[in-house]
């Protein structure tokens, strides 16, 4: 739980320093644009404000003062076209660009056509601007190409830059998280340790309590009915907090393990079967009809023994909630890659607001009936467990379209995890 507490944490900061580096960044290259676009508009309005009978003016360097002799000049590569009285053009000037005849007529037309005083004309990599001077119309054309080269080289820096700056804050995230979940971690390890210890030494009380119930019970004829009543339900409830302690006791280690299991490759049609079978004799006795179709041959690398416990408490989770004359089927087969386990149940629709809860642990979607059915809310908490184990998927429907429930497990053949000799540090059973 606290790597992915720590992963969230890393997730959540990186999401909010990218925001904020993309907003700081396209605000730049807004207001660069816009910079660049009005200088290119201020050249042009610059250039058309010459006597079109004057020169561009020159500028003088060399000196302690650097002069023009009168307007400054634009820098940037602009030229100048004053129309004649029909719309054509009559004149071209031109300073930093050398422009061919042939094409002013076609410009001309282009930045007309557009029908506004000022724009762009992407074809030709062209800003124009319309003015009137002096009771004749003039079009200044400004060159677009600085200006695209000036936003590429901007955006080349800000990814440069944006990379590196996401880099370090992720550095420096991992840094937070790992000590700013320090006291976390410790809570929860020593919150496992403790539910670890506890579970551990109450299956030796509990262990004793059982076998002095069954000496108690094997002399009956000593014992009168009523004091054999009060036995029989001290060793009920004695083998119940016996599975509780032994659940809470997968759970802790599972939680805190950190060698993983001794996968090995088995017969997941034989594992399936062998806890099947068992639970037909006690579907007999509920009036459940305990159906299966299992697909032979099919073979997965994993911990055996616990996944004959997953399909176990599959089974008797379906069971306990089929209803009288329901129906469990069981369903085993390969789909690509993936083996698919289902356990379908008829019985009472489970609230869709109740769906996602019921991986969570100690969470009864029932419990006014959790007493009667004998369980705590830990069999598929320990299921999703074995299945995330895995590398697997499981997941529930319940629906007036299903029919009833049914519980999916998806596996695959070969998890990411195969082939490497590890521990099981006692995790399954």
């Amino acid at each position: 739980m606290i790597h992915k507490l720590r992963k969230k944490f890393i997730l959540i900061n990186m999401m909010l320093v990218g925001a904020v580096l993309l907003v700081v960044f396209c605000a730049v290259c807004l207001s660069t644009h816009h910079r660049l676009r009005e200088d290119s508009l201020n050249a042009m309005r610059q250039a058309v404000s010459y006597p079109f009978d004057e020169k561009f003016p020159h500028l003088e360097i060399g000196r302690k003062e650097r002069r023009s002799k009168g307007k400054p000049m634009p820098m940037m590569p602009v030229f100048v076209v004053e129309l004649a009285g029909d719309g054509s053009a009559a004149s071209v000037r031109g300073k930093n660009v050398t422009v061919d005849p042939d094409a002013v007529a076609e410009l001309v037309d282009a930045a007309q056509a557009d029908g506004a005083r000022s724009g762009r004309l992407p074809s030709y990599g062209l800003r124009y601007l319309i003015a009137d001077n002096r009771d004749r119309t003039q079009i200044a054309f400004a060159d677009t190409g600085s200006e695209r080269q000036s936003m590429l080289n901007l955006l080349l820096t800000s990814l440069v830059v944006g990379i590196c700056a996401l880099g370090a804050f992720f550095a420096i995230s991992v840094y937070l998280a790992r000590w700013a979940l320090r006291p976390a971690e410790r809570a929860w390890q020593q919150q496992q340790q403790f539910v670890a210890d506890a579970s551990h030494e109450l299956k030796t009380p509990l262990t004793v309590i059982l076998a002095n119930m069954g000496i108690l019970l094997s002399a009956q004829d000593q014992i009168g009915p009523a004091e054999i009543k009060w036995v029989e339900n001290t060793q009920a409830e004695a083998r119940r907090m016996k599975q509780l302690v032994d659940d809470l006791l997968f759970l802790a280690r599972a939680d805190g393990a950190k060698n993983r299991l001794a996968f090995s490759r088995f017969s997941l049609s034989d594992a399936v079967w062998s806890a099947l079978l068992p639970f037909e004799a006690l579907a007999f006795e509920q009036g459940v009809d305990l159906q299966s179709e299992i697909e032979p041959d099919l073979w997965l690398t994993g911990h055996e023994g616990q996944i004959r416990q997953l399909t176990a408490i599959l089974i008797d989770n379906a069971c306990k909630y089929a209803g009288k004359r329901g129906t469990v089927t069981v369903t085993l087969r390969r789909t690509g890659e993936q083996l698919l386990l289902s356990v379908h149940n008829t019985g009472s629709q489970i609230p869709a607001d109740t769906l996602p809860h019921l991986f969570e642990r100690f969470y009864r979607a029932d419990p006014s009936r959790a007493r009667e059915r004998g369980g705590y809310g830990l069999g598929l908490a320990i299921a999703q467990t074995i299945v995330q184990s895995h590398c697997g998927r499981i997941s529930v429907e319940s629906s007036a379209a299903q029919g009833g429930t049914c519980f999916t497990v998806q596996l695959p053949q070969n998890p990411p995890r195969s082939g490497i000799r590890e521990t099981t540090s006692g995790l399954g059973r």
